[in-house]
């Protein structure tokens, strides 16, 4: 029988951060690492106690999010799991990536010629399964016969995230508008006037919420005797958002 040898092939393509590393779709490129480290960078990168690049434990990260993968898990190539497991709560208790975030939505909008802060917003929720490890906090949400937790966000006109509070899957919606108002209006300046939400955010209670924070609240509504599909304005911007998070397979579970 002829004996088949597997070879791997060793790239430097200036993405894994170590030279020789074995590049994988998930890491950053050039542009990305330029951008997002000023952010990341907690030490100077010529510490001494640094054994790998910042960019190396950023691309560990990125393929752990990216995959849904287990910690312990971590591919050889890169970075000891500890190593990225302990810098990325580093990152997470210094804020880091709210800010990286807030900067480049504002530098998004401000390309797509409009201004850096939004006046309007779209909330909408989504129920994430629970597992083992996030049990304990899960909740039952009986529209969807899920157990788990629930996502509210607020994102501006063209999608991107502005707020993201997190609660038990058997919180409603409509409880969370006054949080989602004020978290937005911190972060945008208080610039928001206008919310566009579901049959889920309506009543009396919910509306006050959001004019406690200066937002009105509208009510997109399913159009009568509808069947199948219906692509509604404003509400399938928030489910845009919600599709390009599940592509990364760690936001797919709670």
């Amino acid at each position: 029988m002829k004996k088949i040898r597997r070879r791997f092939v060793l790239v430097d393509d200036e993405r894994m951060g170590n030279r020789g590393g074995v590049g994988s779709p998930s890491d950053v490129s050039v542009e990305e690492c330029s951008f997002v480290a000023p952010y990341l960078a907690l030490c100077r990168e010529d510490w001494d106690q640094r054994d790998y690049s910042l960019r190396a434990v950023f691309n560990g990260l990125r393929y752990i999010v990216r995959t849904g993968g287990q910690w312990r898990f971590m591919p050889n190539d890169l970075p000891p799991w500890p190593v990225v497991y302990q810098q990325t709560q580093r990152w997470i208790r210094a804020g880091c990536f709210e800010t990286a975030v807030e900067d480049l939505r504002m530098l998004l909008r401000e390309f797509s010629g409009r201004k850096a802060q939004p006046t309007a917003m779209i909330l909408d929720s989504r129920t994430l399964q629970s597992t083992p490890e996030s049990g304990a906090r899960a909740g039952y949400d009986g529209a969807k016969r899920r157990k788990g937790s629930k996502v509210h966000a607020a994102v501006d006109s063209l999608g991107h995230l502005l707020a993201l509070p997190v609660t038990p899957a058997d919180e409603q919606d409509r409880a969370q508008v006054g949080e989602l108002a004020r978290q937005v209006q911190q972060i945008a300046e208080e610039n928001v006037e206008l919310a566009y939400v579901d049959q889920g955010c309506t009543g009396e209670a919910a509306e006050q919420a959001a004019a406690e924070h200066g937002i009105q609240l509208e009510v997109v509504k399913h159009t009568e005797a509808n069947r199948g599909f219906v692509l509604l304005p404003r509400r399938c911007i928030v489910e845009r958002s919600f599709a390009w998070a599940a592509r990364f397979c760690r936001l797919a579970r709670d």
